[in-house]
């Protein structure tokens, strides 16, 4: 049974395994993301949390998923220089995953069971939709699509400080 999400490993945009271990003792913000989206602005502000909270202390983690509308089409290389070249990001962002159904990553089928959306649903509704975690791993909160990356900062504060 899986207790953090430091039970979990994912491929960076290269296609090497990654310990989400490695993140241990961090705040993370965990996010399903598309680069033709109309969310996808929303990596303005993922990259000022970025940069608001730049320590040993918090990071986001983008994982880009194609499942929603197909605005996620291109490659891991690609997807890279999108962010890079439009977003400036400096936080990890995966190789594309699936977020819902029999495909979905481990990681992500663990996120929806411990922090379930509206009415309970363990689905992912769309792009954007953010957990954050705490520094032990544990999923602290799910926010919606709809939530801008500024209004998760009062969380983080709380989190950090605690």
């Amino acid at each position: 049974m899986n207790t953090s999400i430091y039970d979990f490993s994912c491929k960076d945009s290269s296609g090497n395994e990654v310990n989400l271990s490695d993140f241990r003792g961090k705040i993370l913000l965990i996010v399903n993301t598309a680069s033709k989206c109309g969310f996808t602005p929303q990596y303005d502000g993922l990259q000022s949390l970025q940069a608001q909270y730049d320590s040993e202390k918090f990071s986001v983690l983008a994982f880009p998923c194609n499942q929603f509308g197909s605005q996620e089409p291109g490659s891991d290389n690609e997807i890279q220089e999108f962010c890079s070249i439009n977003y400036k990001t400096t936080f990890p962002v995966f190789s594309k995953i699936e977020v819902n159904g029999e495909n979905a990553h481990p990681l992500y089928k663990f996120l929806c069971s411990e922090k379930k959306g509206v009415l309970g649903s363990e689905k992912i509704k769309w792009n954007f939709t953010k957990f954050l975690i705490n520094e032990s791993g544990v999923p602290f909160a799910r926010y919606a699509s709809t939530t801008t990356p500024d209004k998760i900062s009062k969380d983080i504060d709380k989190l950090i400080t605690d």
